[in-house]
């Protein structure tokens, strides 16, 4: 049995589908440790995992804590560039601690979130095997496909190109801080010159939690890209909900994520949109908003800090998000159509899968009205092409495999990769 160490960004959009990963692997025979910021570990041992500080001689609890506040202020590329700070140093404490830890614990290879890509570096470092795992949206750097953080659609056209190689550059640009951590000590450890932010040197897999159906068309993908669906199993972390409160009405289910939540002016919006409609809001504002403001939203919309995001969706008809790929996923798993309002990071971008996909709308926030809410998410709740389209999806991710063919795959990628060493090696 092999002993997988786990990096990904401190956020839950990421850390809850790797433990889910993280727990079947368990349920195998394996060990499986995060290795993460002090702040997460009440997190990680909720979720049934193993964990390992690392950045402790450095990081200032609650940092994470100020992080969220401050990036819940900013939208768009205002907030992308705040990250970068945050980044370049959760990079540079991976590079600095991972190591060491690694060594100590006995790690034999590692699961990379693609958006912590220094933790590739780390593995190449060490020698490890390593899988990346794409728990955002796979990112493909690509002339051919967007970038993660643009809202355009495919088009593989010269001009399309043009454009998708020039923000890639803008990208590369912004994200120097990042980028010259890794190459330090890239150069320490003897490796080649990185880049390019986000583009994997994965060769055993690379594993993603959309399905083929909810991408663009993307032609000549690798062979070791894997769409494998939602990674999602039962986690031992509870989470009540006033299920008693439903009225039988058609649910709207409402959410900005972890990140984004303390937009009171977007959740008021949502709400304004919603009354009078023959509907029931739920809103789950996961701590962003305070009992007064709650109290001062329009309507009667059932509000909850948390919820269990998967048992209410399945009862929904229709939900409205930010478009964090795990909101998304969850809601095209049981055919749920969408009304997107990206906000930043791959927000948009995956927003453009939902517009290509025809299985919701997207209204950008800086375009967000009360009145033109109102008219999309009638649109979305009364023609019929958003549910079907919904439901093809919702087939695709049922047949997709999930976090068992994730495991399965990383099972097998070990196998064959310790058996070629074996070869090579005698």
């Amino acid at each position: 049995m092999t002993h997988f160490g786990i990096i990904c960004p401190p956020y839950p959009g990421h850390l809850n589908p790797l433990s889910a990963l993280g727990r079947e692997l368990q349920s195998r025979g394996h060990r499986v440790t995060f290795l993460q910021i002090p702040d997460l570990e009440l997190k990680v041992r909720s979720e049934g995992l193993n964990f390992y500080p690392i950045g402790e001689s450095t990081y200032q609890p609650g940092t994470m804590a100020q992080t969220f506040i401050e990036l819940a202020k900013l939208s768009e590329l205002k907030a992308l560039e705040y990250s970068v700070k945050f980044c370049q140093e959760i990079a540079e404490t991976i590079c600095r601690d991972a190591p060491n830890a690694i060594a100590y614990l006995g790690i034999e290879a590692l699961l990379v979130d693609q958006l912590e890509i220094v933790g590739e570096t780390v593995a190449e470092g060490l020698g490890l095997p390593f899988i990346c795992i794409s728990s955002g949206q796979a990112i493909h750097r690509r002339a051919d496909v967007p970038p993660f953080f643009t809202p355009w659609s495919y088009q593989d056209t010269l001009w399309a190109r043009l454009r998708n190689q020039a923000a890639y550059y803008l990208l590369d640009r912004g994200c120097q801080p990042i980028l010259q951590t890794i190459n330090q000590y890239r150069q320490k450890w003897n490796l080649s010159p990185y880049d390019r932010i986000y583009a994997s040197n994965a060769r055993l897999a690379h594993i993603s939690q959309q399905v083929a159906a909810f991408d663009f068309p993307i032609p000549n993908l690798p062979q070791h890209l894997h769409y494998v669906g939602p990674l999602r199993n039962a986690s031992p972390k509870s989470v009540s909900f006033p299920f008693e409160q439903l009225t039988g009405q058609p649910l709207i289910y409402a959410s900005l994520g972890s990140v984004q939540n303390t937009k009171g002016d977007v959740f008021r919006c949502i709400a304004t949109a919603c009354e009078g409609l023959d509907a029931q809001l739920v809103i789950t504002h996961g701590g962003g908003m305070d009992a007064a403001s709650v109290a001062q939203l329009p309507g009667n919309p059932l509000v909850v800090e948390y919820a269990p995001q998967i048992e209410v969706i399945s009862r929904a008809r229709l939900t409205i998000t930010h478009a964090g790929l795990n909101t998304v996923l969850d809601s095209l798993s049981y055919g749920v159509p969408l009304v997107a309002i990206p906000i930043t990071f791959e927000q948009p971008g995956n927003a453009a899968r939902i517009r290509q996909t025809g299985t919701g709308e997207v209204i950008p926030v800086s375009r967000l009205s009360e009145s033109r809410l109102r008219q999309t998410i009638s649109r979305v709740l009364t023609e019929e092409s958003y549910l079907y389209n919904a439901q093809k999806i919702q087939s695709a991710i049922a047949q997709s495999g999930g976090v068992k063919k994730a495991a399965s795959i990383i099972e097998q990628c070990l196998k064959s990769e310790s058996n070629r060493l074996s070869a090579a090696y005698g």
